[in-house]
């Protein structure tokens, strides 16, 4: 299932829907309900970016916690600043994280973590 924020700036679900996939808008500072079901993979561009000034960081990590299943696996792309603050919280909860540089090199300022639940 593909997630559109609800305050993002584009508007991608038309897209998503056009390639046969399932989406909905969600705002992550808010309860996603999946009752019944878990996800393995979260994959986020800019998300922390997105909520800097509406949303707490450890509500939208609580919240990506109860929807993934233990070995379940985050991929987040954002800025360096905020992938540090994110690093600390995520080890914190006992995820086993990863940062590793942007794929254009290390010179972007975009980095990427990669964070597992632990089961």
């Amino acid at each position: 299932m593909n997630v559109m924020p609800t305050i993002a700036e584009i508007d991608t679900l038309g897209v998503i829907y056009e390639r046969g996939l399932i989406s909905i808008y969600h705002d992550w500072c808010e309860a996603f309900s999946t009752y019944s079901r878990t996800y393995d993979l979260i994959h986020a561009s800019n998300l922390f970016t997105l909520y800097k000034n509406k949303g707490n960081v450890e509500d939208i990590l609580l919240e990506m916690d109860l929807i993934l299943r233990p070995e379940g696996a985050v991929i987040l792309r954002d800025q360096a600043d905020i992938l540090n603050k994110v690093n600390r919280i995520a080890t914190g909860m006992r995820w086993k994280t990863k940062k590793t540089d942007h794929e254009d090199g290390p010179l972007v300022p975009e980095k990427v973590l990669l964070a597992v639940k632990r089961y």
